[in-house]
């Protein structure tokens, strides 16, 4: 997969935006990544398009920038020059897809169907875009082109926002989703900056869904560990022994046997996606243990340690 269009899927979303105002940008960009999305999708739809891509370019070179609703090869040089990373048309035509792959330009062309992917595929496009994904039949259709182009990856967007986002980013052939929720056309017009950054943080919680899976406490020995588990277990209900601990509750309180990561235990976090979780928690300052993250047989992390304490515990993600 392209570069970008991996850094795209470990982030997990794309908002879509249409900005008539090309001054507002940078505000725009900065209210994004203030919220935990460094990507935007600038669609062409709005005259002056261009010129906000080479704002956003020149005032954030990090930013995953792109350009949308590209119909003609001449707009993907309007882009490409103004800074775009990749482009997103909202169907397949060949000059155009044909034009970005000669020139290395990552593109998501829109496909709804068998021959469309059939195309893609042929053009050696490893992802395109699923538009209008709900009109188009959504999860049911994604699913039923997962068997005979298992080697596709989707980018839907259409009728997608915090109540199905998940259901999208669930199925094994969907990188990322796309969609304008993120960035209202009213809140453009009242320059709510804030309000964009809540929207973005929103989407950010919708997609890691992070909850608290359980609490591990630090014993000296055994007896002490079984001692707090059946206290746990006396307001939790059920006690069960593992080969280094035991849990009280549905898995809600672990009791180590001897001190395990963390000066008083540690706390694990679940999380929809571990990789995305990753990544949006280095944006929000924090790092990683890279020694203690651990992979499916796929290469994806299912598993690991934040790089610091928090007040005492050390600190886990799971994949649920």
């Amino acid at each position: 997969m392209h570069p970008v269009l991996q850094k795209i899927s470990d982030i997990g979303l794309v908002p879509v935006i249409k900005l008539d105002n090309p001054d507002q940008a940078v505000e725009l960009a900065s209210a994004l990544i203030k919220g935990g999305i460094p990507v935007a999708e600038v669609t062409f739809r709005a005259a002056g398009a261009d010129k906000a891509i080479a704002a956003i370019a020149k005032a954030f070179p990090d930013m995953l920038v792109g350009a949308g609703t590209v119909l003609t090869v001449e707009q993907v040089k309007k882009a490409v020059d103004a800074g775009a990373k990749y482009i997103i048309s909202p169907g397949f035509d060949p000059e155009v897809v044909g034009y970005c792959v000669e020139n290395n330009i990552p593109i998501t062309p829109g496909c709804t169907n068998p021959s469309e992917v059939s195309l893609a595929i042929k053009m050696g496009l490893e992802v395109v875009k699923f538009f209008p994904a709900e009109a188009a039949g959504g999860i049911k259709v994604l699913k039923a082109l997962a068997g005979p182009f298992a080697q596709m990856k989707f980018i839907p967007t259409g009728g997608i926002g915090p109540d199905n986002l998940n259901d999208y980013l669930a199925l094994p052939n969907v990188i990322a989703c796309g969609g304008s929720w993120m960035v209202p056309g009213n809140m453009l017009k009242e320059n709510n900056w804030a309000g964009i950054t809540a929207l973005a943080q929103e989407a950010v919680r919708a997609m890691l869904d992070t909850s608290l899976r359980h609490i591990g406490i630090n014993n000296p020995d055994n007896a002490a560990s079984k001692a707090v588990a059946e206290s746990f277990a006396a307001l939790l209900g059920g006690c069960r022994e593992t080969s280094k601990s035991y849990f009280a509750g549905p898995n809600a309180i672990e009791s180590m046997f001897a001190p395990g990561p963390g000066t008083m235990g540690h706390i694990g976090l679940g999380v929809t996606s571990v990789r995305r979780a990753m990544t949006y928690y280095r944006s929000q300052g924090f790092s990683f243990d890279e020694s203690t993250l651990v992979c499916d047989d796929k290469g994806e992390p299912k598993f690991v340690y934040l790089k610091d304490e928090i007040g005492g515990f050390a600190v886990h993600l799971v994949r649920k």
